[in-house]
């Protein structure tokens, strides 16, 4: 499954556990802040069962390989779950007490699976958080506590016709609002349908979304995570702001499935904001030597640079039967060298800092431009009730970007309803 898919699974993901777990802060079991058990040190042995989605699924097992030969009387036994099955399967086995050792676990899942009481506290004494992308670590942490380890990341960024830009005498690295808006209209008027795409609503349009947000120096939540800030004048400038290139006729407000790659090929789309997994789909449509003529940059900032990150954590369950040999694989998987091989194996981009200073990580100048990205890309709260709340924003920004919404009524209406569903917490 490629990456944009999973962020389309995961957003889709139902939210039955998360309701079932209240409101309450006094009927939550990881509502006070929790302290992770010490883990003991020198050789594991015994079984680790271990769930994985997709490609890290089909791959894990073999790549574990390398851990065994390190740790002989250990056996690792990874089990391959598919993306639409994962959240249930998950919840089921926390609610029955029937989980595996390990299991990934998609960042925006975070808070509903560990105020569950299903998740062990991370061993502070064992992982050291400063290894990893802060924005990386932050989507690990619910009510203070870290409750799983970074394994890999996602970030956005933009992706430029270079010659359109050239030709219109924009720059195709657009460092403000001002300039992304000014490169998008230049490429139009160079030629191009639509001098950018952004999602105009549906499912996860608020991971596009959200970075202007930051951007723009908006919250979500207020420092404690005890109230939502969604009606701020911040958060409404960036909608305003979002809204202008569908006002303008310079994003378009519907684009049919199928059509963004080869339209931006052809040349019809100047910019589009997207993940890695975007240059080997363009590989393999523009064909061989036409990444060279694309621009990857940054995402552009206003008050501040931000974009959103994805990928998926690891997680030790409090019911593991063999909870030191769990932690010791997970920390396995950390380590720099590890996830510079599991990069060159899957293409998944590595938490830890470290790791991209080996092999292509270190000397891809595409992967440079996500990695720059990486030091100022944020996740949302991790809350047990995110899911729900995302589903609001974007049918908030749809009818912002396609009916003309004014957009403080807009954030008006996602505050209010935010406020309805609660934190979960």
């Amino acid at each position: 499954m490629n990456r944009s898919m999973r962020v389309s699974v995961a957003a889709l993901a139902v939210t039955t556990f998360a309701l079932t777990a209240g409101c309450g802060r006094g009927d939550d079991p990881a509502a006070e802040e929790a302290s992770a058990a010490p883990v003991a040190t020198g050789d594991v042995s015994g079984d680790i069962t271990v769930w994985a989605m997709g490609t890290e699924g089909e791959k894990l097992g073999e790549f574990a390989s390398a851990f065994t030969e390190e740790n002989p009387d250990v056996t690792v036994d990874v089990t391959a779950i598919p993306w639409d099955a994962a959240h249930d399967k998950i919840a089921t086995a926390i609610a029955a007490d029937e989980v595996p050792d390990v299991s990934m676990i998609g960042t925006t899942w975070m808070g509903e699976f560990a105020t569950s009481g299903g998740l062990d506290p991370t061993p502070p004494d064992l992982i050291d958080e400063s290894a990893f992308f802060e924005g990386a670590w932050g989507s690990t942490e619910v009510g203070g506590t870290s409750y799983a380890v970074p394994w890999y990341v996602e970030t956005r960024v933009l992706f430029v016709d270079t010659a359109l830009a050239e030709q219109a005498g924009v720059s195709p690295t657009p460092a403000t609002w001002d300039d992304l808006m000014a490169t998008s209209k230049g490429m139009q008027s160079a030629g191009a349908q639509w001098g950018i795409t952004l999602q105009a609503g549906q499912t996860g349009a608020w991971q596009t979304f959200m970075p202007f947000a930051w951007q723009g120096g908006a919250e979500i939540m207020n420092a404690d995570q005890t109230e939502f800030t969604f009606d701020s004048p911040e958060f409404v400038k960036a909608l305003t702001y979002y809204q202008s290139f569908f006002t303008e006729g310079v994003a378009p407000k519907e684009l049919p499935d199928g059509t963004l790659e080869p339209d931006f090929v052809a040349g019809k789309i100047g910019a589009f904001q997207s993940g890695p997994w975007h240059i080997g789909i363009l590989d393999d449509t523009g064909g061989e030597g036409f990444l060279d003529s694309v621009t990857l940059a940054p995402l552009p900032a206003d008050e501040k640079q931000a974009s959103f990150i994805g990928g998926s954590n690891l997680a030790v369950f409090k019911g593991s039967e063999n909870r030191d040999a769990a932690w010791k694989f997970v920390q396995w998987l950390s380590q720099p060298e590890v996830q510079a091989e599991w990069y060159a194996e899957t293409s998944d981009l590595p938490a830890v800092q470290s790791a991209w200073e080996e092999g292509d990580l270190a000397s891809d100048p595409a992967l440079a431009v996500f990695g720059e990205q990486m030091t100022t890309a944020m996740a949302p709260p991790s809350i047990p009730t995110w899911e729900q709340i995302s589903n609001v924003i974007d049918t908030e920004l749809e009818k912002v970007c396609k009916s003309g919404m004014d957009p403080q009524e807009a954030a008006t209406a996602i505050q209010q309803q935010a406020e309805a569903i609660g934190t979960g917490l």
